[in-house]
């Protein structure tokens, strides 16, 4: 069973999700609350699984109470978002979320999500994805240690690149070699890390951890 706590100032949120999490044989709300600050107490207090955190709630946002419950506890943390809040993703990625989804996805999808998490996953949804690429996020550092995975000089390169969101011809003008041996390598980049595609070579470029995209 996996335990979830729901948190959000919307009560008409929590209570419709609260719901619909119940209803599937593996999801057990645990409780709901109204702020960060509440969450971080629950959280403490209470063995949780994986917690939804809105980000914006008042006396403590969901983005530090993402950084205090992460930090404390073992719960991971899913935070639910509108496009509004896109400035947060990075803060609260680096914080320790380990997924990132809009609220008004349809129920299975956030169903979905929290298993993949509960199963050691880090996850964020293409929308959000393309538009934090397209707004910058691709030029905040990271402090991921690219060491610990065993890259070559040019497997690195490849990465950051990829990271940063630029085609394979930019890689190849940025590299000097041809469009074609940027596809070989970011074939073989995949195939290393055990990865799909290349978005989740960005994920792990930015937060150290093997993830997907809903």
């Amino acid at each position: 069973m996996i335990k979830v706590l729901l948190a959000d100032d919307n009560s008409f949120i929590t209570g419709g999700m609260e719901i619909i999490l119940n209803m599937e044989a593996d999801i057990e709300v645990v409780a709901t609350v109204k702020n960060g600050q509440e969450a971080v107490d629950f959280c403490l207090e209470h063995p949780i699984d994986v917690a939804l955190f809105d980000i914006r709630m008042p006396e403590m946002n969901g983005v530090l109470a993402t950084k205090l419950v992460t930090e404390q506890t073992e719960t991971k943390v899913i935070m639910l978002t509108t496009f509004d809040d896109d400035a947060y993703i990075f803060e609260a990625i680096q914080n320790g979320a380990k997924g990132y989804l809009l609220k008004n996805n349809d129920p299975k999808e956030i169903i979905q999500a929290i298993r993949s998490v509960f199963k050691g996953q880090s996850i964020i949804q293409d929308e959000i994805w393309n538009k934090i690429r397209e707004t910058g996020f691709q030029s905040k550092p990271q402090h991921t240690d690219l060491d610990q995975f065993d890259l070559t000089p040019r497997e690195k390169d490849i990465l950051v690149a990829v990271a940063s969101g630029c085609s394979n011809r930019k890689i190849a003008e940025h590299l000097y070699i041809s469009e074609g041996t940027v596809a070989n390598n970011i074939s073989a980049l995949l195939s290393k890390l055990e990865l799909e595609h290349r978005t989740q070579l960005a994920i792990l470029y930015f937060t150290g951890e093997k993830g997907g995209t809903l």
